[in-house]
């Protein structure tokens, strides 16, 4: 056997034994994971605040102290679309539009006449027995060049799938606490706030201040009845001397709360006329809505 015969053997067998090493050993298999043990079974509770995280809310008494936790409806988890919550406001504002214009004869109810040529003066048309302009625009007594007319469409209109969803996402935006802090409500604990029942059965002024205070919301009604102010310009004159900030909103299942009526800001009404405006005033969401127990859980029912 020559000397490369044998080198060559010795290669062949290193070759060999190399891609036998690079097989997987039997041990490799043991490192297979081994079962550990199983997680704790999740209880109904876990599961709901899982399934619905950030969906509760407190049920306050009309002396502030916590009630209960009730769930709140779907609509609160909606998504915010400031967009669509515009349009819909835009839309509400327009239909208290009133059409205006001035009377098609307006100005034009004269015998004024042109001279034409040969005078030496403009070609306007003159009144007769004299030489004032009349008729024309720059004339005085005359037409209105662009005047207002009572056939333009002044309201505005929006897709009735974009109103509801508007309508649903002025709702949620109740709950948002960046959103309320936003316009300037002052209030102390949770959104979104939910009293009980008995709100709806006060039928004194001083008992809905003494209620509003126990939940914490009174504060923002003293900040709009301190931001009352006169209206600068010509408004002042026309039946709108004040500006009023908007204060909370008193949402209820019956009959509008009566005895908050006076209340400087406060709007009351009842589930069944609640819309965007309401939620929404000047176009801008998150406005401080106290909600009762029975309204959140109609409000839930509307259609």
């Amino acid at each position: 056997m020559t000397a490369k015969e044998k080198t060559s053997g010795a290669k062949a067998s290193e070759k060999t034994s190399g891609v036998k090493g690079k097989e997987k050993s039997p041990g490799v298999k043991g490192k297979e994971k081994s079962p550990g043990k199983k997680a704790p079974e999740k209880t109904p509770e876990m599961r709901e605040q899982e399934t619905t995280p950030g969906m509760k809310a407190q049920v306050k008494t009309l002396k502030g102290s916590v009630k209960k936790k009730i769930e709140l409806p779907e609509v609160f988890s909606e998504e915010f679309r400031p967009d669509l919550i515009k349009r819909a406001v835009l839309s509400l504002q327009s239909r208290r539009l009133q059409p205006h214009g001035s009377h098609p004869y307006a100005g034009v109810r004269t015998s004024a006449h042109s001279w034409g040529s040969g005078r030496g003066v403009s070609h306007v048309p003159r009144i007769k027995n004299g030489s004032r302009a009349a008729r024309v625009p720059q004339a005085r007594g005359g037409r209105e060049a662009h005047p207002p007319v009572t056939a333009e469409v002044l309201v505005e209109k929006i897709n009735r799938k974009e109103k509801r969803k508007a309508f649903l996402s002025a709702v949620a935006a109740t709950g948002r606490e960046e959103l309320v802090k936003a316009r300037g409500h002052r209030y102390e604990g949770e959104l979104p706030v939910v009293l009980v029942d008995d709100l709806e059965t006060l039928e004194h002024t001083p008992d809905v201040i003494a209620a509003l205070t126990a939940a914490g919301v009174y504060a923002d009604v003293e900040r709009a009845r301190d931001g009352k102010n006169v209206r600068p310009g010509r408004g002042k004159m026309r039946g709108r001397r004040y500006k009023q900030p908007r204060s909370l909103l008193i949402v209820t299942a019956g009959e509008p709360l009566r005895a908050a009526r006076n209340l400087a800001g406060v709007d009351a009404v009842s589930v069944r006329e609640l819309n965007t405006e309401h939620l929404a005033p000047g176009t801008h969401a998150g406005r401080l809505t106290v909600w009762t127990e029975a309204a959140v859980k109609a409000l839930g029912e509307l259609p």
